[in-house]
């Protein structure tokens, strides 16, 4: 059985958006990976960045700092 752990989760309006987010991110060696979107979040891309919990604020700096739009942002167990 795998165990849940809590992340916080970004979902972006295109796949182009999610990507770059990634390359900015690896650039940078800021921790996350890209994963396929959780089913209890909607968005128009089916990619989602999972981040270590508890610092959305820092997240949505480093979004706008890429340049990317988030389409929701949720802390969640996956």
């Amino acid at each position: 059985m795998r165990i849940r752990e809590r992340r916080l989760i970004v979902a972006f309006y295109t796949t182009h958006d999610a990507m770059a987010f990634e390359d900015f991110c690896l650039d940078r060696g800021i921790g996350g990976r890209l994963i396929p979107l959780p089913r209890e979040i909607s968005a128009g891309c089916g990619l989602a960045w999972s981040a270590p919990p508890g610092d959305p604020a820092g997240l949505r700096a480093l979004l706008a700092e890429a340049g990317v739009a988030p389409q929701h942002m949720k802390e969640m167990d996956i």
